[in-house]
């Protein structure tokens, strides 16, 4: 995996402020960063029983790009693929903390982690195909190795 500088986050209110701005359409673009996608995915997971990620973010990153002046096209914007292929590694490591961790504790941990890296889900994809137009569209099966289960 390629190193890349891991920009954690502060306290518990940074995460949620990124979770929170998500949903509300108002988190400023320069913030929605690799590590925001995978603090708001945790934040969902842990303390928002009430949204289902693998039904609900999808339209909720659409929605958001499109607020913050995106598109959401074959070559730009939401990825099925990647949003879900996170979904599962983040439910997974999620399940490996232990009681109590604090939110940015575990959020930190998980940038740390192998599912932080931007190269991850080249282990499970080729780049040809985890960045087709399929892949954009919709959920694709892996080409190189199981994804783990979420």
């Amino acid at each position: 995996m390629t190193p890349h500088p891991i920009r954690p986050f502060v306290d518990d209110a940074a995460v949620r402020h990124v979770g929170e701005g998500l949903l509300a359409r108002t988190l400023p673009k320069a913030e929605w960063t690799h590590e925001a996608h995978l603090a708001a995915c945790l934040w969902l997971v842990r303390e928002r029983p009430d949204f289902v990620p693998e039904s609900q973010l999808p339209d909720t990153i659409r929605r958001y790009n499109v607020a913050v002046g995106g598109e959401n096209t074959d070559s730009a914007g939401y990825h099925e693929t990647l949003t879900q292929l996170y979904i599962r590694g983040v439910r997974a490591y999620a399940a490996t903390l232990p009681a109590g961790t604090a939110l940015v504790a575990a959020v930190n941990a998980l940038l740390a982690s192998e599912i932080g890296d931007r190269q991850w889900p080249l282990c499970f994809y080729s780049r040809e195909r985890l960045f087709s137009v399929d892949a954009r569209r919709g959920w694709v099966e892996p080409d190189l190795d199981a994804v783990p289960a979420g």
